[in-house]
């Protein structure tokens, strides 16, 4: 049964300056705005950052800013729903483009938040995390897991450029956030275990069974051409829906990161794919392609290297259009999951 409330301004002036003196105000005013009928009420607004907009930025902040002077050279995606400085495109995902250029190494540190790296353009990057070097190549997934040290490098001739993403915003948001540098690592002298441990999927070391695997975060990077490979052979054999793979632990099958959840997806050209509504948030990063994306009724028209936002429980429709399309999901699921209320609704 609805009902409706009383307001702030129904209340005599000084019961509520009585109020503000001691630090107390009535919860029936504000019970629709945090506790909404049926479903929430997004903040965020849907948005399609175009890459080609951005891209002159990023390499002019190379011009105007030392590596030495910015740690990590980045412009950050703002949610138009929180206006000019939010650092966040959805409740908990914060989304950067970070530069490097030849030569430039970013130093070393270790932070509460979880990160994960897209590679967008470049060659010759690569990315140290706890020992592990790590290629950075583009369209890759690079994990760098709250507690794991992590720098940068690049070896190559021309800038590389890559997507950061983090739960930034949640750590912030509980003020847990918080960095330590320290001297660039030492990597390892073999490669990373996404060529080693885990090159072939439904592998994974012998071991005793009673053992735990020696990290959480066994696997730290997924490289494309592999992912590629596998959305487009699914796309030939799977049973239907959506050409979708998630990205996994592979010791625990779970989601690599536990508050992140990454998705790589593929469009066949011509398609129109309508997922369920879930009350996740999401960023679309398309690695090629071009198409466009209906959100809640409004059209954002994307090509490789674009990023589109969306709040949760927003009704979406991909289109592909001139050949096939493929992009990667960045999704808060895992989080929902783990505090126990994940939802999915009818388109």
């Amino acid at each position: 049964m609805s009902t409706q409330l009383g307001t702030l301004e129904e209340l005599p002036l000084d019961y509520r300056d009585a109020m503000t003196d001691i630090a107390v105000a009535p919860l029936w005013p504000q019970m629709r705005k945090v506790l909404p009928h049926n479903a929430p009420i997004p903040v965020t607004k849907p948005h399609c950052w175009s890459y080609q907009a951005i891209r002159p930025l990023l390499l002019r902040a190379g011009e105007l800013t030392p590596v030495e002077k910015a740690e990590r050279r980045v412009l950050f995606l703002v949610d138009p729903g929180r206006g000019p400085g939010a650092m966040q495109v959805s409740p908990t995902i914060y989304i950067g483009l970070q530069l490097l250029l030849p030569g430039e190494t970013a130093p070393a540190h270790v932070h509460t938040p979880s990160a994960a790296r897209i590679v967008v353009e470049g060659e010759g990057g690569y990315t140290v995390v706890d020992g592990d070097k790590l290629p950075m190549k583009a369209g890759d997934l690079i994990l760098t897991p709250g507690g794991c040290w992590h720098d940068h490098g690049h070896e190559g001739k021309d800038p590389v450029i890559w997507l950061d993403a983090l739960d930034l915003p949640l750590f912030y948001y509980l003020e847990g956030s918080y960095a330590i540098e320290g001297p660039l690592q030492a990597p390892r002298n073999r490669p990373d275990p996404s060529e080693v441990e885990y090159r072939a999927s439904g592998l994974v070391p012998s071991r005793r069974r009673d053992k735990p695997a020696p990290s959480a975060y066994p696997m730290m990077r997924f490289p494309w051409d592999r992912t590629e490979a596998a959305l487009r052979h699914f796309a030939v054999h799977g049973e239907g829906g959506p050409i979708e793979l998630d990205y996994i632990n592979p010791e625990t099958g779970q989601s690599c990161l536990p508050t992140l959840g990454f998705t790589a997806m593929m469009l066949r050209a011509g398609e129109t794919v309508k997922p369920v509504r879930k009350s996740s948030s999401g960023v679309f990063h398309v690695i090629s392609g071009k198409g466009y994306t209906m959100v809640d009724g409004k059209r954002h028209d994307w090509k490789a290297k674009d990023v589109i936002s969306t709040p949760v429980f927003a009704k979406i429709e991909h289109h592909a259009e001139e050949g096939d399309a493929f992009m990667i999901r960045i999704h808060d699921g895992p989080l929902q999951e783990r505090l126990g209320y994940y939802e999915e609704r009818p388109a």
